[in-house]
């Protein structure tokens, strides 16, 4: 696995432990569509935010220096026009390209100390950061944390980010394109009848770990019109060779990199009928990993994957 599937698999393994359980690309080119940020009519500050921690987050003023701790978060802020406020975002942040060019505060362990330097007047943050969301809050700083499990919740981040920085109508604006997206793709679909709906095996490590149906990858499995044959389980559970030989789904989607061959020549895999008609392949980890803007262009992917005939048209 290389260098920026490790990053990913980091942060995958870092969720399944913080939600307490056990286990649990392609480069993107494309480049974000950056509106200028700019506050709603007739809005004001301080604005107070409900995060997913649970906390009241009052930001007192527009935030003009942003730090950001996960790459979510960071593609969130880019894609509302925030990006010539980031001033520190993690390692593990590649999209857009002008992260690079951005100070950084650490990877999956945060640097408090190169924070609190950095003297953001708001940290976006994650549950995934642990207890650096309060070590930092108690030393004064701002902080949002915000998750998202469904693609709702995708939308629900965005809208807190909005608000708390500003750029309500930016946040509107980019989920009603998103849901536009969305939209395309269960349009295509729709017809499908239940019992022809492909059968889908998803694998988020070659251990194989996989997801359950409390997932919002599910979720892109299920709006792109397949059937997750790991849907009964939760969260990122491993699974035994045997028992997906005896799910036999038709196709075979990984996130960690291109791993057809690894995967075909599994002892006993090659009666799954995925295998037989060589429909393994690799999604864009970051467009189905990452709860972020980018997640709807992964649902078109799966779908696309899943029944390409339907995208001709």
């Amino acid at each position: 696995m290389n260098r920026r599937f490790r990053r990913i698999f980091a942060w995958m393994l870092v969720f399944v432990l913080a939600a307490g359980l056990f286990g649990c690309g392609n480069p993107d080119a494309a480049k974000v569509d950056k509106p200028q940020a700019a506050q709603e009519p007739g809005s004001s500050f301080p604005v107070t935010v409900k995060d997913d921690t649970g906390a009241e987050v009052t930001v007192d003023r527009e935030p003009k220096r942003i730090v950001s701790l996960i790459p979510s978060t960071t593609e969130i802020a880019f894609a509302l026009g925030l990006g010539d406020r980031i001033v520190g975002v993690t390692a593990n942040d590649d999209y857009p390209p002008e992260v690079k060019e951005i100070e950084k505060v650490g990877d999956i362990n945060v640097n408090v100390e190169k924070v609190v330097g950095l003297k953001p007047d708001l940290v976006l943050a994650s549950p995934l950061n642990g207890e650096t969301v309060e070590k930092l809050r108690s030393l004064g700083l701002t902080v949002l944390s915000v998750d998202a499990q469904s693609l709702e919740g995708v939308y629900e981040s965005i809208r807190r980010v909005g608000k708390a920085t500003g750029a309500v109508k930016e946040a509107d604006q980019l989920i009603a394109k998103m849901e536009k997206e969305k939209e395309q793709v269960v349009q295509k679909v729709a017809s499908i009848p239940e019992e022809e709906r492909l059968k889908v095996w998803v694998e988020v490590d070659p251990t194989p770990f996989t997801v359950g149906g409390d997932t919002f990858l599910n979720e892109l499995i299920t709006l792109a019109g397949g059937r997750n044959v790991a849907a009964d389980m939760k969260g990122w559970p491993q699974v035994s060779g045997e028992k997906v030989i005896k799910w036999n789904p038709d196709v075979i989607l990984t996130t960690y990199g291109k791993a057809d061959k690894s995967v075909a020549s599994r002892p006993g895999w090659d009666r799954i009928a995925a295998v037989k008609a060589n429909r393994i392949h690799s999604l864009n980890p970051d467009w189905t990993t990452l709860p972020g803007p980018r997640v709807t262009k992964g649902l078109k992917q799966i779908a696309q994957i899943l029944y390409p005939e339907r995208f001709r048209r």
